[in-house]
């Protein structure tokens, strides 16, 4: 089985290696990543030439978008991909967050064009220690595997957002819950600086949570997979 891989925060993200070594238990994996970090783009696309560049190892860094790289990547590296993965994110994709992430905008742009996929992200907590990556890639690999051997359903239109949650070093690993998109917006909340600017400061941590949808199920300890159609 072959996987494209790409995301949002660069070739060279930990995040990305994780993901790497969750598809390599599953076939091949090669990796079209952006070039440097491209965290919130959404699904925006490069107008004008974009530079694809070879790292060896089936590994192509792209002066782009994630949405370039799912493009690039099916048409130019493995056209014969059977899934397209993106991640692992370095922060949460929760709810509306779906909309502005780059990582799941390379799944979006390789769904429309008929690749199913699965996008991958990893909630933190600031109270808690970074990102145990070797911990995510076995999750990310329990998932891949729950996914595969489910078939639950490659149909077109449909793709699964995927959240790990940010648990305790001795916490024990977390339950898999398939479960919707939670509705609310991000706060509306912007610092105003004498100068004019405005940063935006919403508290992620604290949003608004439907009960049983993606934000609750991964801020309570489990692995949030959603299924998102876009026709």
């Amino acid at each position: 089985m072959r996987f494209l891989l790409t995301n949002d925060d660069g070739i060279d993200a930990p995040g990305l290696q994780a993901l790497v070594a969750a598809a390599d238990v599953f076939g091949e994996p090669y990796v079209v990543a952006p070039a440097g970090a491209q965290s919130g783009v959404s699904h925006a696309v490069t107008e004008g030439g974009v530079l694809m560049e070879e790292r060896g190892n089936d590994r192509f860094a792209v002066f782009g978008t994630p949405a370039d790289c799912a493009r690039l990547g099916l048409l130019r590296v493995v056209p014969n991909a059977h899934w397209v993965l993106s991640g692992i994110n370095h922060g949460g994709n929760l709810g509306a967050d779906v909309y502005y992430s780059g990582t799941v905008a390379a799944i979006r742009e390789a769904v429309l064009h008929g690749w199913p996929g699965i996008a991958v992200s990893h909630y933190r907590r600031a109270d808690f220690p970074d990102i145990d990556w070797n911990r995510a890639t076995q999750w990310t690999t329990r998932v891949i595997d729950h996914i595969l051997t489910q078939q639950r359903a490659i149909e077109p239109g449909l793709f699964y957002n995927v959240n790990l949650p940010h648990l305790a070093p001795d916490a024990p690993d977390p339950k898999i819950v398939f479960c919707p998109l939670d509705p609310h917006p991000l706060p509306l909340s912007y610092r105003h600086e004498d100068d004019g600017r405005h940063f935006y400061n919403g508290n992620y941590h604290s949003r608004a949570r439907k009960k049983g949808a993606d934000v609750d199920t991964c801020f309570s300890g489990s692995i949030a997979v959603t299924a998102i159609r876009l026709f």
